[in-house]
């Protein structure tokens, strides 16, 4: 399910950044994950599980860790790139995982 079609789902709201609330675990749907991208305001976006595996999104993965390590500085996981770039790979994940 690319990111296009599933943001339907959630109502145009996938991959528009979206900032922490006292409600930011109930508003994540089942199979997504919150990750916090940028290198100086982190955004919140919500991108499904499935793109963990993608070779592009370990990328952005090891690049946090290298960053971070496993403490991040906003509660949850960031990834240390440019909102810009960030969204281009999602792009690209989403148009690889529809082609499957």
């Amino acid at each position: 399910m690319g990111i296009h079609r599933f943001s339907k789902i959630l109502g145009g709201k996938l991959g528009m950044p979206r900032y922490p609330s006292t409600s930011a675990i109930s508003d994540v749907p089942k199979g997504c994950i919150t990750v916090y991208v940028g290198e100086s305001t982190n955004k919140r976006f919500i991108v499904p599980l499935a793109y963990l595996k993608h070779p592009s999104f370990q990328t952005l993965l090891k690049m946090s860790e290298e960053e971070f390590g496993y403490v991040h500085p906003m509660g949850g996981l960031t990834l240390p790139c440019k909102e810009e770039t960030f969204i281009e790979v999602t792009h690209d994940i989403a148009e690889f995982v529809d082609r499957r």
